[in-house]
């Protein structure tokens, strides 16, 4: 399984900072008052566009849009007409593609979540693009291996591709889900999404929420047998190794396979995300869309091929 790149330190403290309150300034009597100034010009509403892996019109995603424009941005939901699940980065597959327009601020593209995400940017956002791309909330966490092949990331990795900030949102836990309990636990997801994105935003000022060509996958636990529960932290992380997917192929005789995959985590690598969701922590890992490895990656593969010739 290919391992994405961990990124500098500095990308890690900016998804896991605490958030602080700045305490309000006191004018001094020793000094003048200052003459009125004119009043600042309301920032625009953050615009968003809003896909997934699910489904136009899946729980996680309508939570996602109902919580985003409540927080007072300019939501636009474009993702696939039907679900996507484990269709990781694919796109561009067919000559044609069907689009739908249902409703206002949702467009449903008859594709993969990278499907939509270029659509989106290429025609719903033409001219314009959004100054962030938001994929999920996924139902089912998006760690480790799930999230190499989650449609959901790929959704995210198609608008890093195209030069625009993404974060990708997963719902759930390591053990099978509880649809009650995931879907409840998508409230607190978005409510700490809010949060995050209002973060980079008074960090980033006028500039771009991240940095260039940088993405982060939020992975947040089902907390409390309900799923309302508060997580109990939050991490920065890498994406654990391993493959918690194994597949049990059995021959049916007839040249066909009968395919059974089970759900076998390995032991949580630390520091990875894996070890967060466990521990009940949102798990923040960064990601990019080149799929680099480190320099010490790159160091090992040109030590095997020295002297190596054509």
């Amino acid at each position: 399984m290919r391992r994405k790149r961990v990124l500098p330190p500095a990308v890690l403290i900016l998804c896991t900072a605490a958030l602080a309150g700045t305490a309000p300034a006191v004018a001094s009597p020793l000094t003048a008052p200052e003459p009125a100034r004119p009043a600042a010009t309301p920032a625009a509403p953050l615009r968003i566009l809003l896909t997934n892996d699910d489904g136009y019109n899946a729980p996680g995603i309508r939570k996602a849009f109902e919580r985003l424009t409540a927080a007072g941005y300019d939501v636009t939901i474009v993702a696939p007409l039907t679900n996507q699940s484990g269709t990781g980065t694919k796109m561009m597959s067919a000559p044609t593609i069907a689009v739908k327009h249902p409703e206002p601020k949702v467009w449903a593209v008859d594709g993969t979540p990278g499907d939509a995400v270029l659509f989106g940017l290429s025609e719903v956002f033409e001219g314009h693009a959004p100054d962030l791309v938001v994929s999920g909330t996924n139902f089912g966490p998006n760690v480790a291996g799930l999230a190499t092949h989650s449609g959901t990331v790929g959704g995210a990795v198609a608008a890093l591709e195209s030069g625009v900030p993404a974060i990708a949102l997963s719902t759930g836990g390591l053990a099978v889900p509880d649809p009650t309990a995931t879907i409840n636990a998508m409230g607190p997801t978005m409510d700490f999404a809010v949060k995050l994105i209002d973060r980079l935003r008074t960090r980033a000022k006028s500039g771009p929420l991240l940095p260039k060509g940088v993405g982060l996958n939020v992975n947040h636990p089902v907390v409390g047998a309900d799923g309302t529960g508060t997580a109990v932290g939050v991490a920065a992380t890498f994406q654990d190794p391993q493959a918690p997917l194994q597949p049990d192929f059995t021959d049916s005789g007839d040249g066909t396979w009968k395919v059974n995959v089970q759900f076998r985590p390995q032991p949580a690598a630390k520091g990875g995300d894996v070890e967060a969701v466990s521990a009940g922590k949102i798990a923040i890992s960064p990601m990019n869309a080149d799929w680099n490895t480190g320099p010490a990656e790159f160091a090992t593969t040109a030590a095997l091929l020295a002297g190596i010739r054509p």
